[in-house]
């Protein structure tokens, strides 16, 4: 299974999650290694890229730094090793989609991603890689998109970007309602409060997709573990490690019997008195080992 990294994810001056965990990951593959992983630098996304999806004022500010409140409006102080790593980042994203679409499944260590607009960043994403996704697969012939986003928070700002194209279909399970959006035709947004919910919610949504969607030849997930219940932004309550680990066998055992290409990446999952590093490692490698299973199976 392909997996796209580069040291340039992490590039970034601000040391906070979205901007390291990546390189923490690969530190743990190469003392644990998991079987059956490629790990793979992407291409950057150019700047025309980013366009293509992006207001050009927004993406030429992110790359300058002014005006300096719109280049930091993810939440991150700018600093100019910024731009490299949201290239490479996002980069990595549309490298997943276009590699799963000829190979089954491929994935990439970006985050940070899925609140992000067309003219502003949100929520500690400042290009939104799902959607330019989407853009990539489609310019290559795809037909039918599903974005399946299980971040704790909402995807408002992919919703944004991909609801008036026909042939993407969003589901969306939050259990906070951070960046919450009005659910279209194509799309459902459901907001978990009580944990016991979580995978039956789940299930329902993906079986209603099953009777009442097109056969997809691309599913994009954002597989946050921020709903994990030791998670300091966005956990729930009662949502352990091993309901997470149900979730990833769930989603790409789906995705398998189908014949579905899927394209991950890491989404949401940040430290806290409930969640050291080795923790929030762990959580994310469920996301990798559950790719390569499916990848071989």
């Amino acid at each position: 299974m392909k997996l796209f990294f580069s040291p340039d994810y992490v590039r970034s001056g601000h040391a906070f999650e979205t901007a390291r965990k990546s390189q923490w990951i690969v530190e743990s593959l190469r003392r644990e290694p998991i079987g059956g992983i490629d790990l793979l630098a992407p291409d950057p996304l150019s700047e025309t890229q980013l366009c293509e999806v992006h207001d050009p004022s927004y993406v030429t500010a992110v790359r300058t730094g002014e005006p300096r409140a719109l280049a930091e409006s993810q939440g991150f102080p700018w600093d100019p090793s910024l731009w490299s790593m949201v290239c490479a980042s996002n980069g990595g994203a549309v490298a997943a989609a276009l590699t799963a679409l000829a190979e089954g499944v491929a994935g990439s260590l970006s985050s940070g991603l899925h609140h992000a607009g067309r003219g502003r960043g949100a929520g500690f994403c400042t290009f939104n890689g799902l959607a330019l996704g989407v853009r990539a697969a489609r310019a290559a012939g795809t037909g039918a998109i599903l974005v399946l986003d299980l971040d704790a928070h909402c995807g408002g700002g992919t919703h944004s970007l991909v609801a008036d194209d026909p042939q993407v279909w969003q589901l969306d399970i939050a259990v906070s309602p951070f960046d919450t959006y009005a659910p279209t035709a194509r799309t459902t947004l459901d907001l978990v409060r009580d944990a016991a919910r979580y995978l039956s919610v789940l299930q329902s949504r993906l079986q209603e997709l099953e009777a009442g969607a097109p056969g997809f030849d691309l599913c994009l997930y954002n597989a946050g573990m921020d709903p994990f219940e030791g998670c300091s932004i966005g956990g729930l309550r009662g949502i352990t490690r091993a309901i997470l680990e149900v979730r990833e066998r769930l989603v790409f055992d789906w995705c398998g019997r189908r014949r579905i290409p899927v394209a991950f990446v890491l989404a949401g999952g940040y430290l806290g008195p409930g969640l050291d590093e080795p923790g929030l490692v762990a959580l994310h490698r469920l996301t990798l080992s559950a790719g390569v299973r499916a990848r071989d199976g």
